[in-house]
């Protein structure tokens, strides 16, 4: 229920506010202790508990687990009185009341120190709890400080979208600031980095109180091995990654050179990428989600190249030893075939003109694109040795990109379709037969439209093949869960212990059947009970019908009241699309001889809608 062992979610207007204290402090100081506590259900209703809370420890001494029992005492608070109690106080009668069950409760209470130590272990063992398993449960969320965030609580995990929004944020406009040198002198984008970094900062606050996974699978919360693990993993990035050095880099009268160094040491933001690395194993079992984050990981390479492309550009168009113009830049020829020229200010001394920013980083990212495609148009060309050396590298990191994006791509698209592929396939497999075969047209309509009705219901799953996976106990869970509808709808299932119910589950067969099918026919043997979950049946006995079977009907035989093998005196024929739950009568038999107090019940309590050993009239229940 992910709901605290305290049970405050049970708590009413009158619930005792000592005994709710005494009942915390129990938990917070791991000690074993009994209450009388006022619950209330969730019609409000409110109930008297005997409420006994012993903490169990692991090997190493240290509480791994709760173990809380309740006692309905609701009765015993009620001032009632017979002759054997008259003239008791309403203690003394709860008191009485209460030993019957006091054998089992002593076993859970505190002895001596001593005796815990040597005893506690013993206790886990029984309840098959050891230190390897205990860590997999979160019944109870750990005792942390309040100061101290769980990791996988609510508020930190939105907190991590949106660091991971402001990650991908900064991975785009931190190389493009560095790359174009742009000052941040307008003031929305300054505040808007300054609110990255604020909050950056604050993420480096959180993460000092924040629990995280041992190297056992256990949730530490103790504040210096939290404090310990994040200044030995993440601190450092984190911290470079928040200082504000575009507020810096915005003042004028900052040297170029340092401006260049805290443009150059923005970079290391991007670190914060690592973070992002950890989380997508639990997205990489989605094929639509590993399509978008290649997509997204080919456009934030593309975007990175780009500017470095421009950078190298920008560096060498202009000689500044010569301050003359390198007519073969890149650069150069774009600004000439675009029409805005670079131009000599003599008066200044300096070069002016060339493409805007805006063209000059659509260039850069075409460019990038059409490399890294490999498609390569040409008319953007490396022309400089700097430039064809960096294009090759650019070409080699492109070649492995496109290889494993593409390359995913395909695997991506087979997997999402492998199911309508493999539906395809069965069915051209069924046509060939039917072809082959001269299956008659009315038959072969039947046998496709069964197929096609089957596989909308089922999508192709192997129902046996995945409970075969599975352990048998859990396969047993699974098949309650598969055959509820018939143990809730059937009172013979109502006083079967949890045990017989797995038992019984485990030999149930769920079959489909299609409009015209029959199910028994005259004449053969009837070696199944079988339960109507969905759908409508007919019973047909000597070409007339003599009864119509619906949700919640049964028909087979009564086999644990007869020795020998029944045999049907009709024909069962589906009139529509019916789910069918079965048990065959070896099965049923041998459940019902394991358990005989349930074998007694289900007898008297099951009744046949549709006897199929005995000829007569059968009770029509008519289904719309």
């Amino acid at each position: 229920m992910q709901k605290s062992s305290t049970c405050s979610f049970m708590y009413g207007e009158l619930t005792d506010k000592k005994t709710v204290e005494k009942v915390r402090k129990t938990f917070d100081n791991y000690e074993s202790n009994c209450f009388e506590v006022l619950l209330y259900k969730k019609n409000r209703t409110p109930v008297w508990f005997y409420m006994q809370i012993a903490p169990i420890r692991n090997e190493h001494e240290k509480v791994v687990l709760f173990l809380c029992t309740f006692k309905d005492i609701t009765l015993f608070k009620q001032p009632i009185e017979d002759d054997s109690t008259k003239g008791w106080t309403k203690f003394a009668r709860l008191t009485r009341a209460l030993t019957n069950s006091r054998s089992v409760l002593q076993q859970l209470t505190p002895m001596n120190k001593t005796e815990v130590v040597h005893k506690h272990s013993r206790l886990a063992e029984v309840l098959q709890l050891g230190s390897d398993i205990l860590p997999q449960y979160k019944q109870e969320a750990p005792k942390t400080p309040p100061h101290i965030i769980l990791h996988y609580c609510a508020f930190k995990t939105t907190w991590d979208w949106v660091i991971l929004i402001l990650t991908f944020y900064t991975a785009i406009m931190v190389p493009y600031n560095v790359s174009f040198k742009t000052k941040q002198n307008n003031i929305a984008w300054l505040v808007l980095d300054s609110v990255v970094d604020v909050i950056f900062l604050v993420d480096i606050v959180l993460n000092f109180h924040t629990t995280f996974v041992g190297p056992g699978g256990e949730v530490i919360s103790d504040p210096k091995l939290i404090r310990m693990n994040y200044l030995k993993t993440w601190f450092v990035i984190d911290l470079l990654s928040c200082l504000p050095y575009d507020i810096i880099n915005a003042f004028e009268n900052v040297d170029e050179g340092i401006s260049s160094l805290f443009s150059s040491l923005k970079v290391v933001r991007l670190l914060r990428l690592g973070r992002v690395a950890r989380k997508l194993d639990h997205y990489l079992e989605y094929g639509a989600a590993v399509l978008v984050l290649l997509v997204c990981v080919f456009g934030l390479v593309a975007h990175w190249l780009a500017c470095i492309w421009y950078s190298i550009g920008d560096y060498e168009v202009i000689d500044e030893v010569t301050n003359t113009i390198q007519i073969d830049s890149w650069l150069y020829q774009l600004a000439l075939s675009i029409g805005t020229p670079y131009r000599y200010n003599s008066s200044a001394g300096i070069w002016e003109g060339g493409p805007s920013k805006d063209s000059l980083y659509v260039s850069s990212l075409y460019f990038t694109m059409t490399s890294l495609t490999t498609i390569g148009f040409g008319n953007i060309a490396p022309t400089t040795d700097v430039e064809k050396m960096f294009s090759v590298a650019m070409m080699m990191v492109g070649s492995l990109l496109y290889a494993t994006i593409f390359g995913n791509v395909t695997t991506i698209f087979q997997q999402m379709y492998a199911n309508t592929n493999r539906y395809h396939e069965m069915l051209n497999n069924v046509r060939d037969f039917l072809k082959l075969y001269q299956v008659p047209k009315g038959l072969s309509e039947r046998v496709m439209d069964y197929i096609v009705s089957t596989w909308s219901m089922s999508k192709g799953i192997d129902t046996e093949k995945v409970l075969s996976i599975c352990p048998k106990d859990m396969r047993a869970d699974i098949c309650v869960h598969l055959n509820r509808k018939v143990f809730n709808e059937h009172p013979a299932f109502r006083l079967a212990s949890d045990g017989c119910l797995r038992a019984l589950a485990v030999e149930f067969q769920t079959i489909h059947c299609a409009p015209g099918d029959l199910i028994y026919h005259a004449g053969e043997s009837v070696d199944a009970l079988c339960f109507v979950v969905s759908g409508s049946l007919e019973v047909i006995q000597d070409d007339e019908v003599v009864a119509i079977l619906g949700k919640g009907d049964v028909f087979g035989d009564i086999f644990w009241k007869e020795t020998t093998l029944a045999h049907a005196c009709a024909n069962v024929r589906a009139l529509t699309y019916c789910d069918l739950h079965i048990i065959k009568r070896e099965a049923l038999l041998k459940v019902l001889d394991f358990y005989t107090a349930f074998a007694n019940s289900f007898s008297r309590n099951l009744t046949l809608t549709c006897n199929l050993r005995k000829r007569g009239r059968f009770c029509l229940a008519i289904t719309f």
